[in-house]
């Protein structure tokens, strides 16, 4: 069984999210159970030299867009026992970041096309291609729409994963003649509420639709979370599956990190305690024994920040210190800057992003806060789980299928269900009372700790999937 995994991004060569970190350790479980899993991504000009210098140049073809043809080069890089290739054209990928440019839609569609453009000359025909996101949303209908007669792509399926619905690659109308391609009368593929979305397009043309945990398969046929693809979703409901992401536990492990103050595991929990104090000197906060709440995350609504903003003040006023790092919106960059001015002994702010602190933020803090409006699956909380540090949670999303509330004796955290700043406050104050019992806060970071949310079992998952659709060919290696 040939799987060729195509992603707008991939760890570690180009990250702007979690995609990219599913791209990054879901081939590498793959390969592990047998399989054979190549990667395919564009070649960003942002991609560092380390790794552009020991590429080997493959070939170079051109690939139609709509009237016109492009260059496009195949690059080929090995790493963990995984083959990377990468699509080169300068004139779409060589910019400043991934997304947000005028021509995203004709980019990603380069380079869907370009992944099937280029499967002759990598010397590896895959039997499932599986496609990420809107950006590479045109593969499935590419392959149905131009390559389905081709004896060497007849039997080739895809699997479409779902990573954010509220991202679908929606544009004008104007979009089908002069960049997608497709042939007079295909409209309807493309078309959904008068615009081009080419998230429905790809859940239209694959053959399974995958989304990154069981509850948010669910949630997205409800309008509520559904950003308007309901309606198409529940068409293919017999489609969809939803399989929780894992985390990468090399990348993420505290016995090994180097980028923590001590190294630690659940037989010498004691050095997280080390942990925390260094990270209450790095931030600036007293060196106390008191539930120390750590949030890495963007700073916007959707990740539940005006329900912190709603009862922040009454929460402050518990022994407790907050460590907060991430950037968004200015309504919250400008409130956290406020509640560090006016509590500097209480809370400790960085705007932006640092991958080294926010390794450190995992392995001191006491308790991780993620009060999502929605939330696809998140790793985050799995992370926190592994560096024993209880999470605060909604249930939604990823978040419902891997935090379960303590109150049983049973659970990993603390939970709340309702969107509600006041049920927030509640599991909050739950986390504070349970963290000073510390022979029962012990028990729970351990029991955290032991969860396996690593890739192997979400690996299984999706093979079982691949085998459903290859058949016979499922169980060849």
């Amino acid at each position: 069984m040939k799987i060729l995994f195509a992603s707008s991004e991939v760890y570690p060569f180009a990250m702007s999210g979690g995609l990219a970190d599913v791209s990054g350790a879901l081939p590498k479980a793959l390969r592990r159970r047998f399989v054979g899993c190549r990667v395919i991504m564009p070649l960003y000009s942002s991609i560092s030299e380390e790794y552009k210098s020991k590429m080997n140049f493959v070939c170079s073809i051109t690939v139609p867009v709509s009237w016109r043809r492009q260059y496009c080069g195949i690059f080929e890089y090995h790493m963990d026992g995984v083959i990377y290739y990468f699509i080169d054209n300068q004139y779409y990928f060589k910019r400043d970041g991934l997304y947000g440019h005028y021509a995203d839609a004709e980019r990603y569609a380069f380079f869907s096309r370009a992944v099937l453009e280029a499967i002759p000359h990598i010397d590896f025909t895959p039997d499932i291609i599986h496609c990420n996101d809107w950006q590479t949303a045109m593969i499935p209908v590419y392959l149905n729409e131009f390559f389905a007669e081709n004896p060497l792509y007849k039997d080739i399926k895809t699997v479409y994963t779902i990573h954010n619905i509220q991202y679908q690659g929606k544009y004008g109308m104007e979009l089908y003649g002069d960049v997608l391609g497709l042939k007079e009368g295909r409209e309807g593929i493309v078309e959904y509420d008068g615009s081009v979305n080419l998230m429905k397009a790809a859940i239209q043309c694959a053959h399974k639709v995958t989304t990154v945990s069981p509850t948010y398969a669910k949630e997205i046929l409800d309008p509520y979370y559904s950003h308007g693809l309901d309606g198409i979703l529940k068409t293919f409901t017999y489609k969809l599956t939803g399989i929780v992401n894992g985390i990468d536990c090399d990348v993420y492990n505290p016995e090994t990190d180097p980028q923590i103050y001590k190294n630690f595991n659940a037989e010498t929990i004691e050095n997280k305690a080390v942990n925390k104090s260094e990270l209450q000197k790095e931030a600036g906060l007293p060196e106390k024994d008191v539930a120390l709440i750590g949030m890495v995350t963007r700073l916007v609504k959707h990740k539940g920040l005006d329900l912190i903003k709603c009862v922040f003040e009454n929460l402050i006023k518990e022994d407790i210190q907050f460590v907060i790092l991430g950037s968004g919106e200015w309504e919250f960059e400008q409130f956290f800057t406020e509640m560090k001015e006016k509590y500097p002994d209480k809370v400790a702010l960085k705007i932006g992003f640092d991958q080294r602190l926010a390794h450190r933020i995992y392995a001191g803090a006491d308790i991780f806060l993620m009060p999502s409006l929605s939330e696809p699956c998140g790793l985050a909380q799995m992370v926190a789980l592994r560096y024993g540090t209880v999470p605060i949670v909604r249930e939604t999303g990823g978040l419902n299928d891997t935090i379960t509330d303590s109150a049983d004796g049973l659970g990993n955290g603390f939970t709340f269900k309702d969107f509600n700043a006041h049920d927030m406050e509640c599991a909050v104050r739950r986390a504070i009372d349970g963290y000073k019992n510390k022979e029962g806060w012990n028990v729970l970071r351990l029991r955290g700790m032991a969860c396996d949310n690593s890739w192997s079992a979400s690996a299984g998952s999706y093979i079982g999937l691949y085998k459903e659709l290859c058949g016979s060919k499922g169980d060849s290696k």
